[in-house]
């Protein structure tokens, strides 16, 4: 008789030392990805870059300036990418490169295409510790490439923007 009343005594104890126990938090409530920077695309840097911001046309004459997007544009992307500009890290956030795409090129691309090419320039960035932003010259936001970069590995995260696919319709005759 006694057992039985120890068993769930017992049980009971058991049961709340473990639901006292600190919970720590998984992998997915650590490796959160940013969404994209909602800041605008600043198409006039351009044509007059200030000192923080490195663009296709920005030359150092002490060697590569980062991130390195030249290497991807002489690559096979060279029709497809047409300009970016790469700001800075600051205090809050990781550093981010704004890629300027050919629309026309872009526009013909289908979804595997896009993402191969989001994916490729988005590895190039992550390596200098930067997020992507993929944008025509109408500044539409057409891809990113985002990461937490407080996570080790670091988790990063693709987004298409699927209003620019081609829709196919099929008629109903």
């Amino acid at each position: 008789m006694s057992c039985q009343k120890s068993l769930p005594i017992i049980l009971g104890f058991s049961l709340g030392a473990i639901l006292l126990l600190p919970i720590s938090p998984s992998l997915a409530e650590i490796a959160a990805v940013p969404l994209p920077s909602d800041a605008p695309l600043e198409l006039d840097l351009l044509t007059k870059p200030n000192s923080n911001v490195i663009t296709a046309n920005t030359i150092n004459p002490q060697g590569l300036t980062t991130p390195s997007l030249w290497l991807a544009q002489a690559n096979s992307e060279s029709k497809l990418l047409d300009n970016w500009i790469a700001y800075p890290a600051t205090a809050t956030t990781p550093g981010r490169v704004d890629v300027i795409v050919n629309q026309q090129v872009w526009s013909i691309l289908d979804y595997l295409e896009r993402y191969s090419f989001v994916n490729r320039l988005g590895n190039v960035a992550r390596k200098d510790v930067y997020n992507l932003r993929v944008f025509n010259y109408q500044q539409e936001l057409l891809g990113s490439y985002t990461c937490n970069f407080q996570t080790n590995p670091t988790s990063c995260r693709i987004q298409i923007n699927s209003l620019n696919r081609l829709v196919l319709q099929q008629s109903s005759e």
